[in-house]
């Protein structure tokens, strides 16, 4: 296994800074991953050398405003949580459309990540999908009532006021993740009063973006998650009306993993159990994927039917 930081550049000329995950053999599949809202690309470090370990190449990268591809004054940096999905995203899909052209694309995506997969025009390139504790994000969803009302403090009391104060959220000392962009928070602040999440955003077209989408999709999530509850990703995948969706609702306890919550599926302990399904899972669409793409054979004239 290779890996390389690479760079590339959004359709707004935005610089972005990922890393390419490689097999040691000729790869079967470029995976996108997807990262979830203020979480850089180190947690899914572990999971892209998983893949490559089971012949995938894999690429791992940051929004604009996180990680690497954080400006030196976050506060100068505008922008929104739609330009994450749009330019973001849809500069991943493209540079790897370009450098490996000829290999199929599939996508794991972690919340946001997995919005991505239903919102980004770029998810007409791949053939199969993953989504990992993506959910339909308005608080009034979040089942447990005093996760609900800390949640709802962070978003619009404590974030607000800071933003106001710095020009940028402090993720870090909020319990977010990373610190994040004041226009990505505003935006997703916005979105989580609504009641059915970014679908209510008429500006945003959710709905007629995710009815779009036409591939396998396995859709994940965990009984032990605050916020991604089966009632939240239920309403986010069930506006893929066109998608082949698999759900899958896993009890972390039962399966052996230990604790999950919303970020646990790309640790190492939990993921040396979970991990591989969602590898087979991958392997057996691409297989099914190609054997469609392979011309059969007439029995009776010899000829490609």
């Amino acid at each position: 296994m290779t890996s390389e930081p690479i760079e590339f550049a959004a359709a707004d000329g935005y610089t972005l800074r990922g890393t390419l995950w490689s097999p040691d053999a000729a790869p079967r599949a470029l995976v996108l991953i997807h990262p979830a809202t203020a979480v850089p690309e180190r947690l899914y470090a572990g999971f892209a050398r998983f893949l490559t370990e089971r012949g995938f190449a894999a690429l791992t990268y940051n929004y604009r405003g996180i990680g690497a591809s954080r400006p030196a004054r976050l506060s100068a940096l505008q922008a929104r949580m739609r330009d994450w999905v749009e330019l973001d995203v849809g500069a991943a899909t493209a540079w790897a459309r370009q450098a490996y052209g000829g290999l199929p694309l599939l996508a794991v995506g972690h919340s946001v990540g997995g919005h991505a997969i239903g919102l980004s025009a770029g998810t007409a390139h791949l053939r199969a999908a993953v989504l990992v504790a993506a959910h339909a994000g308005s608080t009034r969803l979040i089942s447990r009532a005093a996760e609900r009302l800390k949640v709802r403090l962070i978003l619009r009391v404590a974030g607000p006021l800071a933003s106001a104060l710095l020009g940028y959220v402090p993720g870090k000392r909020l319990g977010l993740g990373e610190d994040l962009p004041a226009g990505v928070f505003r935006e997703w602040s916005h979105w989580t009063t609504l009641p059915r999440y970014f679908f209510d955003d008429p500006t945003l077209g959710a709905a007629e973006r995710f009815g779009k989408q036409q591939l396998p999709i396995l859709a994940l999530g965990f009984d032990d998650d605050p916020w991604a509850n089966p009632r939240a990703i239920d309403l986010l995948v069930s506006y893929l009306t066109r998608a082949a969706v698999e759900r899958r609702q896993i009890d972390p306890f039962a399966a052996g993993s230990g604790p999950v919550g919303h970020m646990g599926f790309f640790r190492s302990r939990p993921g040396t159990v979970l991990w591989p399904g969602v590898a087979d899972w991958l392997a057996q669409v691409l297989d099914a994927s190609r054997a469609a793409d392979r011309p059969s054979l007439s029995i009776a004239t010899g000829n490609r039917a």
